[in-house]
């Protein structure tokens, strides 16, 4: 997987290398952020797309997100690029479960683990193939598949539904929206991820469901907390390591608390004293992105 989901394991790969393991990372011809180094051996294999093609489907598509229109005009954006994204990791995942020489390869070579996120299941299609145990190393997985996975239970009226903004403390109607606000989100994980289910049944020359290759997992390490996450019901085998994500920065020199604050709680007017305009006052983002202080 590309983009963060491999930043934030390329430190727990360099961790297990340091502690004296061997690991072996599988990555695309082309790719943007897999790149080979000292502490880990590069399998790569070819896929049916350019470097151009897949910047362009990795990253292409999110500028949208910064436009302004209509709920219903980006939702239907994000549809179609999302469908354009599954197409091509679904492909992606074609070429390394039919490469013959590459899959004997692995047989070959007894792991011991497959280290994977299942948000995008060929390495947990690839873990029951070759019968290796498999760690998923997830933030979540849309549509709650994370739960059906771990057979954990997820009460709507008390753990919050993704995107809904509610909170653990809701109303009458705050339960019924996050009851049915995950419908709207089932049209999207079918052709998402039902391919998945295709192929492994393929493989084992057996129907398989989705829920059987998300619940083949031995271990979830979720890069959560519940400082950061509302607590929920949870199972012996999920684990919960904090907020590991992507690669680290150097701190910045300046931190813009006004900007902060208003993107997080949407709050239009902040009073600050003179000591905290001096320091905090301008400032940018970590992504690169600008950002104008408002007037105080």
């Amino acid at each position: 997987m590309e983009g963060s989901h491999w930043l934030s394991r390329r430190e727990a790969v360099r961790e297990l290398h340091a502690r004296g393991h061997q690991a072996v990372v599988l990555s695309l011809e082309v790719n943007v952020h897999i790149k080979a180094v000292d502490f880990f051996t590069m399998k790569t294999y070819a896929i049916p797309y350019i470097q151009d093609d897949f910047n362009y489907f990795l990253m292409g598509s999110f500028n949208m997100f910064f436009e302004r229109v209509h709920f219903l005009t980006l939702f239907w954006k994000t549809m179609t690029a999302t469908k354009n994204l599954s197409l091509a990791f679904e492909r992606s995942c074609e070429a390394l479960l039919y490469n013959k020489d590459l899959i004997r390869d692995l047989n070959a070579s007894s792991f011991d683990v497959v280290l994977t996120d299942p948000v995008y299941p060929c390495g947990a299609v690839l873990a029951k193939y070759l019968s290796i145990p498999a760690v998923f190393f997830l933030r979540f997985i849309p549509c709650d598949l994370d739960a059906e996975g771990t057979a954990c239970p997820n009460p709507f009226s008390y753990v919050p539904t993704l995107l809904t903004r509610n909170s653990d403390h809701m109303t009458f109607f705050q339960r019924v929206k996050n009851m049915l606000y995950p419908l709207s989100l089932k049209y999207l994980c079918h052709f998402s991820f039902t391919p998945y289910a295709r192929m492994a049944s393929e493989l084992l020359q057996r129907d398989v469901s989705l829920g059987e290759i998300f619940g083949s997992a031995s271990v979830w390490l979720f890069r959560g907390d519940f400082v950061m996450d509302y607590p929920r019901p949870i199972v012996p085998n999920m684990v919960f390591i904090g907020g590991f994500n992507c690669g680290n920065r150097k701190p910045l020199s300046q931190v813009c608390i006004a900007a902060f604050v208003q993107s997080v709680f949407q709050v239009e007017h902040i009073i600050f004293n003179e000591k905290i305009k001096k320091n905090f006052m301008p400032c940018f983002t970590s992504y690169g992105i600008l950002v104008h202080p408002p007037e105080i």
